[in-house]
């Protein structure tokens, strides 16, 4: 039903009996210092790919690579403790997996889920009239790189892991429920490159409201004293030629953070928002889309 090439957030297999497997995987180094902390962002962030399809998790393969001879085994055990944690929350049971002698340390899940046919939410289906809605707040790029400079005060770092350990899972079941046209995660790419592929999917444009978007306080500080990385850059530097803006390209920064572990972002219709800002803890309308292609942001 969806494969390769499709630029969404992963695969989907129609079984033949009205559901569709839903598969996907994510893997990445460490962001944080804690190990446990670090696994479970891995697992939720793997899971969140499932959560932008509408659909449940099933089961889940873990990967580790592993320095053995740079690192102890006991902060591997750890990791995948953080890592399997998430996963029991979520309800999805891990069946396997891998681990590799490796460079540097890396880890993270392979995840399959199901959902109805008719309940399957791709990128592709967004209209002209539906609502933008955002499940977390930005920023969460900016802290990390401010962590691994030793720049961020303990209360944001703490918020900012948070946010990334918790599940999307409410916001991903609410999606068919409330009959939303079409979802993806916010992750690596920025609001503005996960918009951008469900715009280009879409055949549609977007507005963004600029004061409706959520932002973690005490991030646009960071920012202004230098704490972007050089994936956020790249994200600013691809999107800007589809942004039309009067606040500077400077203001938009924010909204091209590469986040890990973000929220959703979700096309309802005007009719479904109500229901989903209710049913999707942190939801926040923070544009619409539009006939027009491109992205304006006021």
């Amino acid at each position: 039903m969806i494969g390769m090439g499709a630029g969404d957030d992963a695969g989907a297999y129609a079984l033949g009996d009205g559901r569709a497997l839903v598969q996907t995987v994510d893997i990445f180094t460490p962001i944080v210092d804690s190990p446990v902390e670090w696994g479970r962002i891995a697992a939720v962030n793997a899971l969140s790919d499932v959560y932008a399809m509408g659909a449940e998790p099933l089961t889940a393969l873990q990967y580790l690579g592993w320095p053995r001879d740079k690192l102890a085994l006991t902060a591997a055990s750890e990791v995948i403790e953080g890592g399997m944690g998430a996963m029991a929350e979520a309800g999805c049971t891990v069946v396997g997996g891998h681990s590799i002698a490796s460079p540097e340390p890396a880890f993270g899940f392979a995840v399959t889920g199901v959902v109805s046919e008719d309940r399957l939410i791709s990128n592709a289906g967004a209209r002209v009239g539906d609502a933008l809605v955002l499940t977390k707040p930005l920023g969460i790029g900016i802290v990390t790189t401010a962590l691994k400079r030793g720049k961020c005060p303990p209360g944001l770092a703490a918020e900012a892991v948070g946010l990334m350990t918790s599940l999307n899972r409410e916001a991903g079941a609410a999606l068919g429920e409330h009959g939303a046209s079409a979802a993806t995660d916010v992750t690596g790419f920025g609001l503005l490159g996960h918009l951008r592929e469900m715009l280009e999917a879409s055949g549609v444009g977007a507005e963004i409201v600029y004061e409706q978007v959520p932002v973690l306080d005490g991030a646009l500080e960071l920012l202004e004293a230098g704490m972007w990385a050089g994936g956020s850059q790249r994200n600013l530097e691809s999107v800007l030629p589809l942004v039309s803006t009067e606040l500077g390209d400077d203001a938009v920064a924010i909204l091209a953070d590469a986040q890990t572990s973000g929220g959703l972002l979700a096309a309802l219709a005007p009719a479904g928002v109500d229901g989903y800002l209710r049913s999707a803890p942190g939801a926040v309308v923070v544009g619409s889309i539009v006939g027009e292609p491109g992205i304006r942001v006021r």
